[in-house]
């Protein structure tokens, strides 16, 4: 990371907490690690993202419905999912300085910073050495690699590991008043399993026919041991997920539709197209033939933002199983030798996004430290060019002052236009001062109520990005304001 992209983190981090965006949970109490809580304009530019996805994926798709599923559910779902069993990651702590490390992690760096020093047969060596521990599950293979690579902690800067150990990474609790008679279960680490397990309930209650999907947005937990950059990687965290159900033998054509249509759905924001890219998986999980992420050139490095997958019929086949209830669809319609399809369990096409870390891309992205400066005095000042639809305000309603009725005058347009918009009023400070502040959190509009105002109801609207300023008539307020933040600028 160069001084300047960390310098644009770390500005972006004190940016979300000095204007109400992301605070520490539990603050006053010294925190909680890995956990992070939104304040007044992080809640509602969450919000808008969600909206944003919600409209693109259900109301624009007449195929696709919504669920909202259960944080809890029966414990044996989490067996047929394979978590129980091997949703955990290879662990390694360094005696010198108590910090815990994953271990594939940590080759993965060596390999990388092998191939930057033009040593691609040892990086190549290592990948197929580390490949071969991670599938049998060989963990002392694991640390003796470490150990023969001279790896060392960042912190200690020795290389005094324990054993490598297997960290389950979910959070299990008790249902039941007793606890010794009580069960177990599990907060759900992902939210696609809610889903399969409603296919059968969705499928008949909403008539639906192959293909079709079901989207949803929930909170997700994952004991993360090593959580870090900001709310990247964080304990609790939320996904927006889609599950398309297909035909087996079409998966590669909708694979490869849903991989281009959400590329756009993110391009639509006016993103640089350089700032993404596609990462294929060479290496796939058991349950997929097909998958690639979107990824995000975050100050950091490129990271994932969204996972495209080709599930196969894996989570159905393994919770018919399990359930002793048929996953299966009949499908009526005739092959190209005019013969039924007949009954088949469904292929699965998932998109996943990561709701904390598009959040985090949309403050990134729109975050600016302009110089307004002239040659007869500095200036500047920081803005975040959101996209209108998503900006926490849409219109800030200033007073010019405190009296001679601006104040009421404001107010009563205000009054006028809230019911349709998230708006702020604000009569403390100069009008520049104002100014900047509405810039600081993305406000489009502000809206400046003066002595004209209360002759002929006018007001003046400075627009956010070019600061530009225009005399309208109070009256069309509502229909400017409308036109300019409507979802249809997105949703085309």
């Amino acid at each position: 990371m160069s001084k300047n992209t960390d310098e644009l983190f770390k500005n972006v981090i004190a940016h979300a907490k000095e204007y109400g965006f992301v605070f520490p949970s539990s603050e006053i109490y010294d925190g909680l690690s890995a956990v992070y809580d939104y304040g007044q304009f992080g809640a509602e530019l969450k919000n808008n993202i969600k909206t944003y996805w919600w409209k693109s994926m259900v109301q624009l798709h007449d195929n696709i419905v919504g669920i909202d599923s259960a944080i809890f559910m029966h414990p044996k779902i989490w067996k047929a999912s394979g978590h129980v069993d091997g949703f955990s990651d290879p662990m390694i702590d360094n005696k010198d300085s108590k910090k815990r490390y994953r271990a594939d992690q940590l080759l993965e760096e060596r390999i990388a910073k092998l191939n930057e020093e033009g040593k691609t047969s040892e990086a190549e060596e290592l990948q197929i050495e580390m490949d071969n521990a991670l599938k049998a599950e060989n963990l002392p293979r694991l640390r003796e690699l470490i150990i023969e690579q001279n790896i060392k902690c960042p912190i200690s800067g020795t290389a005094n590991w324990t054993e490598v150990r297997q960290f389950n990474l979910m959070f299990s609790t008790q249902v039941g008043a007793i606890a010794e008679e009580s069960d177990t279960i599990y907060l759900r680490p992902e939210t696609a399993q809610g889903i399969f397990v409603n296919y059968l309930n969705v499928q008949k209650s909403g008539r639906m026919k192959i293909p079709f999907g079901i989207a949803q947005i929930g909170k997700a937990f994952r004991n993360e041991v090593i959580a870090r950059q900001f709310i990247i990687r964080m304990r609790e965290f939320e996904q927006m997920e889609m599950q398309y159900f297909v035909r087996p033998g079409t998966q590669k054509e909708w694979f490869e539709k849903w991989k281009e249509t959400r590329l756009k759905w993110h391009l639509a924001l006016g993103t640089d197209a350089a700032k993404y890219r596609y990462h294929e998986h060479t290496k796939l999980a058991h349950y997929a033939d097909a998958a690639y992420d979107i990824e995000f050139e975050f100050p950091f490095g490129f990271k994932e933002v969204e996972g495209i997958h080709s599930r196969t019929d894996f989570d159905l086949s393994q919770h018919q199983q399990y359930s002793g209830k048929k996953m299966q669809y009949f499908d009526p319609e005739l092959d190209e030798n005019g013969k039924p399809y007949g009954n088949y369990v469904p292929y699965v096409i998932e998109t996943s996004i990561g709701l904390d870390r598009m959040f985090l891309l949309t403050m990134i992205n729109a975050y600016e430290e302009e110089d307004l400066s002239t040659d007869e005095k500095q200036d500047s000042r920081t803005v975040l060019r959101l996209h209108p639809c998503l900006a926490p305000v849409k219109a800030a309603i200033f007073p010019l002052t405190k009296k001679d009725g601006l104040p009421e005058k404001a107010r009563e347009i205000m009054d006028t236009l809230k019911l349709d918009f998230n708006l702020q009023y604000e009569e403390k400070d100069a009008i520049g001062k104002r100014y900047r502040r509405q810039d600081a959190i993305g406000t489009p509009f502000c809206i400046t109520v003066d002595h004209q105002t209360l002759e002929d109801n006018t007001v003046t609207i400075r627009h956010r990005d070019s600061m530009k300023q225009e005399r309208v008539a109070a009256a069309d307020l509502d229909k400017i304001i409308g036109d300019l933040v409507s979802w249809k600028n997105l949703l085309k």
